[in-house]
């Protein structure tokens, strides 16, 4: 019973934890830039694009492929940025705890 109480208690826990860090995530902003910051595209923890910069040097028509490439560059580096700080968060948020290799959590 007490096994059963402890282990109430730390997915109590693990769910404020888990909670904590989905509000610090929503906070979060990662900016990705691309051709020696022509581009730069900032996103926040839930993904969303808050803010693009681009170089007027590009905005000419027969630019137009080159931009769309920087800007795909930099919304996956911008993207890659939060990811790895939600993987960073939540691998302290699960440390000690026995989960599968490969494990993720659903946020």
């Amino acid at each position: 019973m007490r096994e059963m109480m402890s282990m109430m208690k730390k997915a109590k826990e693990m769910q404020e934890r888990m909670q904590k860090i989905q509000e610090e995530m929503a906070n979060l902003q990662a900016t990705g830039t691309a051709g020696g910051d022509l581009v730069s595209i900032t996103l926040n923890g839930k993904n969303i694009i808050t803010a693009i910069q681009i170089d007027p040097s590009l905005l000419k028509p027969e630019e137009a492929e080159i931009l769309e490439d920087l800007i795909m560059a930099a919304y996956n580096e911008a993207r890659a940025k939060i990811d790895n700080a939600l993987e960073e968060k939540t691998k302290s948020m699960t440390a000690g705890l026995p989960l599968p290799s490969g494990f993720k959590l659903p946020f």
